[in-house]
């Protein structure tokens, strides 16, 4: 999603107000199972160093796998981004006066993305029975070093 700087010559910011759907390959190697449409909403302005302020909320829904069921579970998300971008940045593109802001939106939507995620479904699943009972990591005690105790 590359932004043209041009404008920034006789404006003082660069309005952005867009949607960006991102195809089933970007999200190999993450736990996002489908994403709907983001929308992206903020500004570009240059600051007194020649650096481009960007101020951008993205907003969108992401599927991830519930960690007990695997069933999927839908994830709304919120994001303020706030980055600068020198002349030297490799998403700026120098001779065209261009700057690609969809690697900054990836990187935060990423970092967005919870360890574990429990769905409305996963609370009714039954914990315990007739002769066993669940053992949550969570809640049982890390007892690995208990026996160093003894050596003093």
């Amino acid at each position: 999603m590359e932004i043209n700087l041009l404008p920034l010559n006789t404006k003082s910011v660069i309005n952005i107000k867009d949607t960006y759907e991102f195809n089933q390959d970007d999200f190999k190697n993450t736990d996002i199972k489908k994403m709907t449409p983001i929308e992206i909403e903020g500004t570009i302005k240059k600051d007194a160093a020649e650096d481009f302020l960007i101020n951008l909320n993205v907003k969108g829904i992401m599927t991830l796998p519930d960690s007990r069921t695997l069933k999927p579970v839908d994830f709304p998300f919120d994001i303020d981004i706030e980055e600068s971008a020198s002349e030297n940045e490799e998403n700026l593109k120098k001779n065209q006066k261009t700057i690609d802001i969809l690697p900054i939106i990836w990187e935060n939507i990423l970092m967005e993305i919870p360890i574990r995620v429990i769905g409305e479904d996963s609370e009714t699943i039954k914990t315990e029975g007739e002769g066993w009972t669940l053992i949550d990591d969570d809640h049982r005690p890390n007892t690995s070093l208990s026996k160093l105790k003894d050596l003093f």
